[in-house]
């Protein structure tokens, strides 16, 4: 039975969404953080819930007129949907109207004393996280997997579970990594690239926005955003 190590409630958070990871989301922050979920928020047009577990489902559009930045905080809690994009413009528009963005951090996750984690950043049961490692805004790790000493994984990202980042590596901003796959020492791998399920990349992964396979990882001949049914974007 999990046990919440952190029961002094004395922050106040609204989650943005209301799906599969809002739950999730509200789940770990009520059990093992210090906030208190307050209500959640999601843009009027995907609105149809009036309440969830209790809480208010309001329009985001209305977050800043019913919810001041002074005292309440956020969590976006979206997926991996339109390849991050989503995730990634409704957190730019919390920062626009002045929110600080919680980040969750798994209490049976390991977590060196000097790792250094960015906002609106959720780090799940089982992963270890080593020394002087650095993970960014807005990056969703789910569970089990390792980042090694010294390594950077970027802004904007979603590793799935069990990926492995081996130490002085570094994953660009707006990554998706998929299961089980690893990246060896001392490897860059440029920015919106998809490392497919089970990849193994042994050299650097220097082509934007391009889909690697396989191990070793190769390119799979299409590009990240035709991946997730969008237009190029860059």
């Amino acid at each position: 039975m999990l046990i919440n190590t952190k029961k002094d409630k004395s922050k106040k958070l609204i989650i943005v969404g209301d799906g599969e990871f809002g739950e999730i989301a509200y789940e770990y922050f009520t059990y093992d953080s210090e906030y208190e979920v307050k209500a959640f928020a999601v843009e009027k047009k995907y609105r149809v819930k009036s309440e969830l577990f209790g809480k208010p489902v309001i329009d985001f559009e209305n977050m800043p007129v019913i919810y001041s930045k002074d005292i309440y905080e956020v969590f976006v809690a979206i997926t991996y949907t339109k390849f991050n994009s989503v995730r990634t413009r409704l957190y730019e528009q919390c920062k626009r109207w002045g929110y600080h963005c919680a980040s969750y951090i798994s209490s049976h996750a390991f977590v060196w004393h000097n790792v250094k984690i960015g906002e609106n950043t959720f780090i799940f049961e089982d992963n270890t996280i080593q020394y002087y490692a650095v993970i960014g805004n807005n990056t969703i790790l789910w569970s089990g997997n390792h980042v090694g000493h010294r390594s950077v994984i970027g802004n904007n990202c979603w590793l799935t579970s069990h990926v492995v980042i081996s130490g002085f590596s570094k994953v660009g901003n707006g990554c998706f990594l998929g299961v089980n796959s690893t990246v060896c020492d001392c490897i860059d791998i440029a920015d919106e690239i998809v490392l497919g399920a089970g990849a193994l990349a042994i050299k650097s992964l220097k082509e934007k926005g391009q889909v690697y396979i396989g191990s070793p990882a190769h390119l799979m001949g299409r590009s990240s955003y035709e991946q997730f049914g969008l237009e190029i974007l860059k």
